[in-house]
């Protein structure tokens, strides 16, 4: 019994403040979110990096072996976005990032916060900070089918998770006063994207349900497998195992809607919108499950 109320109490806050959002969205179907959009990429995200990695007692050992496990987990599901994409004869360059790119951290790093402690939120930031990186390098790329060194320039997410990684690496405590700001800056962002996430799930449309069903799988049923299948491999225990086969599971992030609405065809941007929308529908049922299990066996 008690397994089942931490259950509830880890999933319920995240799914809840979705729910506002929703609300809020079909409420006022012109509903401007654009700001909240600005907001993460320039204050929200890098100051949850900062305050997760660096006030949740990792270790830089820590940050860098799951680092790498994201690195090969995130290689998996790109290698199985390919095969899903291919057979259904879609663009398997243009449409790969959802795949590859879960909602690790405004879903992902709250549940992982609620189920595991500090720590599990310590390792969840580890995790997306690779996600993160990746949105502002091969989700650009993939969507341009070109290279584009300017996004990456641009980016403040990227600074801001190279110095945070330095304070790790040679164990200089960031400043308090730092930490009391971004701490405010991050969980503002946590409950700000989720109503967005919500908001935006009133708003982007469904074009094609049996194929977005098909991908959607690819996303929360393959990947937590992809994750289960990691920690045996590599003999994973404990809550940091449980944080990753968490993470495995998350929806396709949003920012792989809003990166190809910027530079791929409209055709393309309503696949990447379908699958973002059933792929969240979907995990209503898979990421509790998902959860139950990392609670039960990696606790």
């Amino acid at each position: 019994m008690d397994l089942y109320l931490k259950l509830f109490e880890v999933i319920f806050p995240v799914f809840f403040i979705v729910g506002i959002g929703y609300f809020l969205g079909k409420k006022n179907p012109s509903l401007d979110t654009s700001f909240i959009t600005d907001y993460a990429a320039n204050f929200g995200t890098p100051s949850l990096v900062i305050f997760a990695l660096t006030s949740t007692g990792i270790t830089f050992a820590i940050f860098a072996e799951y680092f790498i496990y994201a690195l090969i987990l995130l290689t998996s599901f790109g290698i199985i976005g390919i095969i899903f994409l291919i057979l259904m004869k879609k663009d398997y360059i243009r449409e790969l990032p959802p795949f590859i790119l879960p909602n690790t951290g405004n879903m992902g790093i709250p549940i992982c916060l609620f189920a595991y402690g500090k720590l599990g939120m310590g390792v969840a930031a580890a995790i997306s900070s690779l996600v993160v990186c990746l949105h502002f390098t091969l989700n650009v790329f993939l969507a341009k089918k070109e290279f584009d060194f300017n996004v990456v320039i641009k980016s403040t997410s990227f600074y801001v998770i190279l110095i945070t990684v330095g304070f790790l690496y040679f164990e200089i405590a960031m400043p308090q006063f730092v930490l009391n700001t971004v701490m405010l800056l991050a969980y503002s962002m946590i409950v700000l994207i989720l109503m967005s996430l919500g908001i935006a799930l009133t708003q982007m449309k469904v074009f094609s349900f049996k194929s977005a069903f098909i991908s959607s799988i690819g996303r929360v049923i393959v990947g937590p497998i992809i994750g289960f299948v990691l920690i045996k491999i590599f003999n994973l225990s404990g809550f940091a195992a449980g944080v990753l086969l968490i993470q495995s599971s998350m929806p396709s992030a949003i920012l792989c809607y809003l990166v190809g609405s910027m530079y791929s065809p409209k055709k393309i941007v309503d696949n990447i919108s379908s699958m973002i929308v059933v792929s969240t529908l979907m995990s209503l049922v898979t990421v509790p499950i998902t959860v139950f299990i990392a609670l039960k066996y990696f606790s």
